[in-house]
């Protein structure tokens, strides 16, 4: 038997004996689910490369949830994406467990629900908790609004990346472009699509693909990028990006798997990148200054520099694709 916190919550009773279908809010990959085999499960995801590995797994993934029995929100770090799950889950289900750890907020989250709806049976283990809520409207004003405009102009929503402000990285990779761009380009990890906006104002560009994997700030890509050069990807950019397709590939590559960092994902996007690129290629792409991609860079590339930065980042130029043709 598992010694999750959702399979001591089931062992404990706490879903109230129900055998109906099951949705599971944002799960990442190491998500116990095993305690739920032989029931109706449904992931409900909006990123690309896990709900690629959940429907592998064999299981139903979905991007919408339906009404079910019991709703399982896996707490993802950002707050306002939380709160807007569990408005969700309650609007959709009997019964709601809210399971996360104490780095993603949990305990905040439960004080602020149990003030909402009084005593809550929880677990706590594992440095996190889980508990248990009946499906009610109650959360309704925590349900997201979709993409908002916010004052610099761009579009963005709850669980996009850098949801408040501009990120820093990317101002700097776009100040560091030159003047004149090549004709295909693409921008992988085009997030809300704040440098693709950026790219679509230099000389030269004919046509843009945006590659994001998350659902959520594709969303807002498509409201904040209105020109006919551009074309939207919601797929998994490392896995999925044609060979030997672009003149120029401009990124600010993710460095996190759910909770933890990842210097491989990186290190994938380049490599990514050097094939989809043709002989004669650019990149541009930005990094936290920590980050060791030189090495691989210099393994795929002919020529690297770094062009700028500051204390936190570096804005990092290759050429030439090593491999790479026409």
């Amino acid at each position: 038997m598992s010694k999750s916190r959702l399979a001591t919550a089931l062992l404990e009773g706490l879903d109230q004996g129900g055998d109906g279908p099951v949705a599971v809010f944002r799960p990442e990959l190491d998500y116990d689910i095993s305690v739920l085999e032989g029931r109706d499960v449904t992931i409900v995801h909006g990123f690309r490369p896990y709900m690629n590995a959940w429907t592998e797994q064999g299981m139903a993934v979905a991007d919408t949830c339906h009404e079910v029995a019991l709703a399982i929100v896996a707490v993802p770090k950002s707050k306002s994406l939380a709160r807007a799950l569990i408005a969700d889950a309650m609007k959709k289900a009997e019964l709601v467990f809210v399971d996360g750890s104490k780095d993603h907020g949990i305990d905040s989250l439960f004080k602020e629900c149990r003030k909402r709806v009084g005593d809550i049976a929880s677990v706590t283990k594992a440095h996190g908790r889980l508990f248990v809520m009946e499906g009610s409207r109650r959360f309704d004003d925590w349900a997201s609004r979709g993409p908002v405009q916010g004052p610099e102009g761009f579009y963005t929503q709850a669980g996009v990346f850098s949801e408040t402000a501009v990120d820093r990285g990317s101002v700097l990779l776009a100040k560091a472009l030159p003047e004149k761009l090549p004709a295909r380009i693409a921008d992988l990890g085009a997030g809300w699509g704040y440098l693709s906006h950026q790219i679509l104002q230099h000389e030269g560009v004919q046509n843009l693909d945006l590659w994001e994997a998350e659902q959520l700030s594709l969303e807002c890509a498509k409201l904040n990028i209105t020109d006919p050069r551009a074309v939207f990807h919601w797929a998994d950019a490392p896995r999925d990006l044609p060979k030997r397709s672009y003149d120029a590939v401009v990124m600010n590559p993710p460095f996190h798997a759910g909770k933890r960092a990842d210097v491989a994902l990186g290190q994938g996007f380049i490599a990514a990148a050097s094939q989809s690129l043709v002989a004669g290629g650019h990149l541009w792409m930005v990094a936290n200054r920590h980050l060791p991609y030189e090495a691989v860079l210099a393994e795929t590339f002919a020529k690297v520099e770094e062009l700028a930065g500051d204390s936190g980042f570096k804005v990092l130029y290759a050429h030439r694709p090593k491999g790479g043709r026409a």
